[in-house]
């Protein structure tokens, strides 16, 4: 890797070198044109965006306060999310998550979790309110953005205005009823010419919410974060900009995991630089790396297990890398883009137990025990590809990509146990990936899309190194392995989307749907293995651990669809539906965390200075499920939200919201169980009842 470093820094230099022999800005220049850099994927062009893409951009008008990032993907169509209480939320889309989804902050910067239980994932090391919008790519249909399975998500944070000089910012407050949680942020800007500073800061105090049985569910937190963002405008051709955010999570419960976090601290840097208009086919080389660190402490200090045995665990994660890509152009319809690209991620960490009670006994001396948690694994992946743009007409795009990625994998401390199961030896993988793709406009307002994308994902480092530690939803111990194979996503996808004016022009009628099929080979599950025996508290229930496998038979299929009417020039109505089926045909039952079946309706009125909408949610009852991860059959149920908001004066946003109306005892499917949880047995948490929320908002 420091290899990756001294050529990133090369050409960093050579490009500003090159940069001196370039025209130099007019000086009568008042708004010189800003290159923008390669944070955001999705720009609005039919020729050269990803096929089968969506944006959310709508965080301001939502109201309600999101707990961390990963709630902003609630009302994203086809989205769903995994809960194990207000902090540990990680999004899902069409029954895969994880490392299964490619997510990444501002086109490439990662940040992975350390905790093995997911406590804090990439989702919680970034304020919602710094996110400006959310883009997807909805399966394996690029090969630029790393190794990716199941989709692309870019998270991409608030930029500079360059519409406006000098100093603006904004401020913003909100409440929630239900826990009494209350949330502040500010954010300034200073833009000039040559250079830009975006600096924001937050504070988030969320308290322990009730159900729709008005019973309360231990979930209460706090978190401190802020992040600087500085750019420098070389040329009108060529822009440096660096990135820097801390996040510090305090006092974490968590209803679903075995302990509660003490602290989690987050760091992450990031380097972006841009060249364009280096003349030849040469069009522009971009340039990108990051680091991260994550720093976590959890115990269960307050938790039952705690009467005989107190428990403790230190854990951290860094996650570095970086990308080289140039865009050129050999022919006037074809456009290249070739690169290279890295990610490093390194854990360690001990869990301490200090055992008071064995067997039901109470123990004359406490015996101690060190555990290694992550036994000092690595897994490192580096990346080469190129993906084509051609545009065969003026109504008919072709894409098509090749990535290979070279996957280097080793453990460095293992504990004696797992030496003894495994020949353990630094690995290397190759995975090769690919995809191919046709964009057809039909009649201007009609577009038709269709892909096929081999999307291919190796182990993960849970899946190859946790020994006997509890990572599931339900209460078996898992062991990794080392030797799986990757996993292969050969997913098709036909979509088709567009929209229709009515003679007054003012009222539209639009849609989009897609379908997709998934044949999955080397999928990774964890199988109960009754050859081998519980290590921690072997008296306990189930007596056997599961140990990572690959199926050979597993698929998935399903689809989503929106219309939209906008009518009376200010007012719409919006149906969105999403259905994804999934089967483990060598175990005869779903793949585990399949979402039911969700439907919504959504009534509003949208004028300049104020917005209204009604959304009702429908989620069928799902009973195609995983039994083998602990899943239960779980009922159906509906939900009503209610948001309001206006801007009452200029520059101000006031915004009040009503969720779960009708305070509705549900949870959903994917939500993990109670674990080591006084008064709670194993079984799903439940969701927040009825919550009135109030948002504040001043910019200037």
């Amino acid at each position: 890797m420091k290899t990756f470093y001294s050529v990133l820094l090369c050409a960093l230099i050579s490009g500003m070198s090159f940069s001196q022999e370039k025209n130099k800005i007019p000086q009568d220049s008042i708004l010189p044109k800003q290159e923008k850099l390669d944070e955001v994927l999705i720009i609005g062009n039919i020729k050269t965006d990803p096929i089968h893409t969506q944006i959310s951009n709508q965080t301001d008008k939502k109201i309600v306060q999101p707990k961390n990032v990963a709630d902003l993907f609630n009302d994203i169509n086809g989205f769903s999310v995994i809960k194990r209480g207000n902090y540990a939320i990680d999004p899902s889309f069409r029954a895969s998550q994880y490392e299964q989804l490619n997510i990444q902050y501002d086109g490439g910067t990662k940040a992975m979790h350390a905790c093995p239980n997911r406590m804090d994932p990439i989702t919680t090391h970034i304020i919602p309110e710094e996110i400006s919008k959310i883009e997807i790519i909805k399966g394996p249909y690029t090969v630029r953005y790393g190794a990716t399975f199941a989709g692309v998500v870019n998270l991409v944070t608030q930029k500079p205005d360059y519409e406006d000089y000098g100093l603006h910012g904004k401020v913003s407050t909100g409440f929630e009823s239900n826990g009494g949680s209350f949330v502040t942020m500010a954010q300034l800007q200073y833009i000039q010419e040559k250079y830009d500073v975006v600096a924001n800061a937050g504070y988030r105090d969320f308290g322990n919410y009730k159900d729709g049985n008005n019973v309360e569910i231990p979930s209460s937190f706090r978190s401190t974060d802020y992040g600087v963002k500085l750019g420098y405008n070389f040329t009108e051709d060529q822009r440096l900009q660096a990135h820097w955010r801390q996040s510090f999570g305090r006092d974490v419960l968590h209803a679903a995991i075995p302990m509660d976090t003490e602290f989690d601290n987050s760091s992450i840097l990031s380097l972006d630089y841009k060249i364009s208009n280096l003349g030849g086919i040469a069009k522009s080389l971009s340039f990108k790396t990051y680091y991260s660190y994550v720093d976590h402490l959890m115990h269960n200090f307050n938790r039952p297990s705690f009467m005989s045995t107190k428990a403790e665990s230190a854990v951290n994660a860094t996650t570095s890398g970086g990308k080289i890509e140039l865009k050129w152009q050999p022919l006037k319809k074809l456009i290249l883009y070739s690169g290279f690209d890295a990610m490093q991620i390194a854990r360690e960490g001990e869990r301490t137990r200090i055992v008071k009670v064995m067997n039901g006994n109470t123990l004359p001396m406490p015996m101690t025990y060190n555990d290694k948690v992550w036994q000092d694994s690595y897994i490192n992946d580096y990346g080469v590809f190129t993906e084509a743009k051609w545009a065969v007409n003026a109504t008919t795009n072709i894409t098509a990509g090749l990535r290979n990625d070279v996957v280097i994998s080793n453990i460095k401390d293992p504990e004696e146990d797992f030496a003894a199961m495994y020949n353990l030896e630094k690995r290397t993988e190759n995975n090769v990936s690919g995809t191919v793709s046709i964009k057809k406009q039909i009649a201007g307002n009609f577009v038709l899309e269709a892909a096929y994308g081999r999307g291919v994902r190796s182990a993960n480092m849970i899946e190859r190194y946790i020994n006997h530690f509890s990572v599931g939803q339900d209460p078996y111990e898992y062991i990794g392995n080392p030797n799986l194979d990757a996993e292969v996503n050969n997913q098709f996808e036909i979509g088709f989307k567009g929209f229709e004016k009515f003679e007054n022009g003012l009222d539209k009628f639009s849609f989009s749907t897609s379908f997709y099929y998934s044949k999955y080979e080397n999928y990774i599950v964890g199988i109960v293995d009754e050859s081998l025996n519980r290590k921690f508290m072997p008296m306990l229930e189930p007596k056997n651990p599961k140990v990572f496998r690959n199926l050979d038979n597993a698929y998935k299929t399903g689809f989503e669809a929106m219309t939209r009417l906008d009518f009376l020039r200010e007012y719409f109505f919006k149906a969105e539906f999403a259905y994804v089926y999934t089967r483990n045909q060598d175990q005869n039952e779903a793949l585990p965390l399949t979402p039911p079946f969700t439907t919504r309706f959504v009534l509003g009125l949208e004028k300049e200075s104020f917005w209204f909408n009604a959304q009702y949610n429908l989620v069928s009852q799902q009973d195609n499920i995983s039994r083998s991860f602990g899943e239960t059959k779980t009922d159906g149920y509906q939900t009503l939200d209610l948001r309001l908001g206006v801007n009452p004066l200029n520059n101000v946003t006031l915004g009040i919201a009503a969720l779960n109306v009708f305070d509705k005892d549900y949870n959903n499917h994917l939500n993990f169980s109670f674990t080591n949880q006084s008064d709670f047995n194993r079984v799903p948490i439940t969701e927040p009842g009825r919550n009135i929320s109030a948002f504040l908002q001043y910019k200037f």
